[in-house]
């Protein structure tokens, strides 16, 4: 069974949804956050760098692990060496459409066998307590559109809700996302079904409800840099107020994802994850370009901490 509090879902972002992300936006009315997409083989292997992509702090919100995979063994021992972790919902990815993913056949290169991710779904099922969900593309290109037919399929399998992507791998975030792809799915199933693409305001959310009829809205990039954007979501869903963020407030929040990262990942690393954040974060401030160019160049944590205190404008 799914089931979520709110609507309003962080979607899996690779090198993006790591704890100290999904913590932000669940703390601001996320109802539940996906990890980043994390390797099956990595896991069936006892990879090191794999296993730190799934941690989940004691105290974080509702957090789907998302697993990558096209092999049905390994994919379901996979769900059998993770499943007495903290994780509430095991979700397969069946939609990333990069390159390096797709030409090994994982990801969105899935949607072109049906056969096959009713394999993998009720491998992962049988090995794992945890409800078992996947995230899927409009499919490969336009001239390969089966959405519909998969998600019967994963139906069939047993999964316990679908996340649609309205665009093509082919398409990867160019264009329109097609929403009445995800109104079709949501006619066809009668499991719970989550809208995914081109969400960026909450009069965009409430549209893709009642267009689509979908149970759940996945946001993805309107959360970079924006964690507010659950709050601002939920209050205009539930008719309450919402007042954005003051600036000392934003400066807060950018120093709390930094501390986050130094603590989980160490200084190196998350100076350097830390620069695309701020760059995120300072998009339509004053002097953004400038700042963003000088974050670039700063290596040393110390330095770092210390402009994001002065509110960068020491720069």
């Amino acid at each position: 069974m799914f089931k979520v509090n709110n609507p309003f879902i962080l979607a899996p972002l690779a090198g993006i949804t790591d704890a100290i992300m999904r913590g932000l936006c669940s703390s601001m009315g996320a109802s539940l956050t996906y990890t980043e997409m994390v390797s099956a083989k990595g896991i069936y292997y006892d990879d090191i760098k794999t296993d730190r992509l799934l941690y989940i702090p004691k105290d974080a919100g509702m957090t789907s692990i998302q697993i990558f995979g096209s092999d049905p063994y390994i994919m379901g021992e996979a769900a059998r060496k993770i499943d007495k972790r903290n994780h509430d919902y095991l979700d397969i990815n069946m939609g990333c459409p990069a390159p390096k993913i797709v030409k090994n056949g994982d990801g969105c290169a899935l949607m072109k066998n049906p056969e096959l991710i009713y394999k993998i779904i009720k491998s992962v099922k049988n090995n794992t307590d945890k409800p078992v969900t996947i995230k899927i593309r409009k499919g490969l290109n336009e001239d390969s559109i089966n959405a519909i037919e998969v998600a019967k399929v994963a139906e069939e399998a047993g999964v316990a809700a679908i996340a649609i992507h309205g665009r093509t791998r082919e398409e990867y975030y160019s264009g329109e996302a097609d929403w009445e792809i995800i109104k079709e799915i949501k006619k066809a199933c009668k499991i719970p079904i989550i809208g995914n693409g081109d969400i960026f305001t909450p009069i965009d959310a409430e549209l893709m409800l009642k267009m689509t009829g979908c149970d759940y809205v996945m946001i993805g990039r309107a959360s970079l840099g924006n964690p507010w954007i659950f709050k601002e979501l939920n209050a205009y869903h539930f008719n309450e107020e919402f007042s954005p963020p003051s600036f000392d407030e934003k400066i807060q929040i950018i120093l709390k994802h930094f501390d986050g990262l130094m603590d989980l990942k160490g200084e190196y690393i998350a100076v350097r994850e830390m620069r695309k954040h701020i760059a995120w974060y300072v998009k339509g401030m004053k002097n953004a370009a400038k700042i963003r160019n000088e974050i670039n160049k700063i290596d040393d944590a110390s330095e770092m901490r210390k402009i994001i205190n002065a509110g960068f404008r020491t720069i």
